[in-house]
């Protein structure tokens, strides 16, 4: 779609332009000085769940997430909103209110933003944050040998799916809820801090598509283990009741060629795995050697980081039927 701005916006005229749109990344990055970049996000979407401060802080958390997938610290947001005339007043403001809040749990501010009308709900943010140039983290820099760690578990789209036609069970939605307004902050503190170069954050194309952007980003294939990949409770039976997102039938379709799966793994885990998430979790590829210091800090602060697969030679995704083996780095 964007394809048509590349001949009008080209890198020799925007030196300082150091991820734009030549680069399928997750956030604009603009150098300011020799050390410090500014990076800029916008994402915002339709409601997921039914109260409306929750739905605020898991939009926020949503377009924070792009961020803390590059490594940058949010410093400044906007708001992005469209509501129909008709909505209460009182719904309205606990939406802000929801997003306000974990935008300040981010340490961020909120400072204006720009509202219309419209006949369906819409909110989420501008984000803008800051990262030290050695510290950036891109799809481009995935290599052979980097362990593959999930951060959050998937199935968010089938379940929010299985709600918005009151077929869910309230114990999954709070489960889904609860990981969905976490902020991706202590997970990209400490893939910095373990000299993690490359990471995406896993939301509208589902693990696979995000996975395999990062694979062609980065010249690299990836091996995926299915039985070590997290799942929220309940989401693979809703997939087996047809409860799935359309931008899940579309991942699948757009995706499903550039992926190879074992035999025995099923048309249902197939469709888990490409489902649309909602303010996921880091897909990170961790140096093999930094991995016993990034599970101590998942430990110390606070959040997971499943070993799921690895980085190969070659191109494109595998997905296995069997457990992924953390390795112990061989001493160079």
């Amino acid at each position: 779609m964007l394809r048509p701005l590349q001949d009008i916006f080209t890198p020799e005229e925007w030196p300082d332009l150091l991820v734009g749109l030549n680069e399928p990344d997750d956030a604009a990055v603009w150098r300011l000085d020799e050390d410090r970049c500014l990076l800029a996000t916008t994402d915002f979407f339709t409601p997921v769940v039914d109260d409306a401060y929750t739905y605020g802080a898991i939009a926020a958390a949503n377009a924070l997430s792009d961020l803390y997938a590059m490594g940058a610290s949010p410093i400044l947001t906007l708001n992005i909103a469209a509501f129909p005339a008709d909505l209460p007043l009182d719904l309205v403001q606990e939406v802000f209110r929801g997003g306000a809040e974990k935008v300040k749990e981010a340490g961020a501010v909120v400072a204006g933003g720009h509202t219309i009308q419209d006949r369906e709900p819409k909110f989420g943010l501008v984000a803008i944050g800051l990262c030290e140039q050695g510290a950036l983290m891109t799809k481009t820099m995935a290599r052979p040998g980097d362990v593959l760690v999930l951060t959050k578990p998937i199935g968010t789209g089938t379940i929010t799916t299985a709600l918005r036609q009151e077929q869910a069970d309230s114990e999954h939605v709070r489960e889904a809820i609860e990981w969905m307004m976490r902020l991706n902050a202590p997970a990209s503190q400490a893939a910095k801090a373990c000299s993690v170069r490359a990471a995406t954050d896993v939301t509208g194309f589902g693990l696979l598509g995000h996975g395999t952007e990062l694979a062609e980003a980065s010249g690299v294939a990836l091996r995926l283990h299915l039985p070590s990949i997290p799942v929220l409770s309940g989401a693979r039976s809703y997939i087996e009741r047809n409860f799935f997102p359309a931008g899940s039938v579309s991942n699948f379709s757009f995706f499903g060629p550039k992926v190879v799966f074992e035999d025995s793994i099923d048309k249902i885990d197939q469709m888990l795995l490409f489902d649309a998430q909602t303010s996921g979790g880091l897909l990170m590829a961790v140096p093999a050697i930094e991995m016993q210091a990034l599970i101590s800090s998942a430990e110390q602060q606070d959040f997971k980081a499943w070993a799921i697969g690895a980085v190969e030679e070659g191109e494109g995704i595998r997905v296995v039927d069997s457990p992924y083996a953390l390795e112990s780095p061989k001493a160079a």
